[in-house]
């Protein structure tokens, strides 16, 4: 799984014109799905999400987690992220999981972080058009691949 997290002031999706999912303080992620990802990588991103030290203490120093901040999430699937840039200038996303993989993964992830953050999860609809709007804090922007844990 990858994912880009970015710390917000506020954050939301829209589909078909309507809200689907607002946050305040917290953090939106764009979450990327690959066929090979299992409930090691669902447990592993979504502890390292809610523990990520990424907001700022009193001093202004990053060291208090989403935890910490009492903040909200706003989860949002984007198979774009396993695009594939070698060869040629059309992105081939052929590492990307099909919907009959990534929605029950996505599911289990969005379970997961209400699990660990004690709140409900925004989101988006999986494979919707959708228009996300954000107020990026900072900015911080931390790209985390669950492949690449060591």
């Amino acid at each position: 799984m990858k994912v880009v997290i970015q710390r917000v002031s506020e954050a939301a999706v829209k589909i078909d014109g309507k809200i689907n999912g607002s946050i305040g303080l917290g953090l939106m992620i764009l979450l990327g799905i690959e066929n090979d990802d299992n409930e090691e990588d669902i447990n592993w991103l979504c502890q390292k999400i809610v523990q990520l030290r990424i907001f700022d203490d009193k001093e202004g120093i990053m060291n208090l987690s989403l935890l910490d901040v009492n903040g909200e999430i706003l989860l949002i699937s984007q198979f774009t992220l396993h695009a594939s840039t070698k060869k040629g200038n059309r992105p081939s996303y052929i590492k990307a999981a099909k919907p009959d993989v990534a929605i029950p993964i996505y599911k289990k992830v969005i379970a997961k972080l209400e699990e660990l953050s004690n709140k409900s999860i925004q989101t988006g609809i999986f494979g919707a058009d959708m228009k996300v709007s954000l107020i990026n804090d900072g900015p911080v922007t931390i790209l985390i691949d669950s492949k690449n844990k060591e």
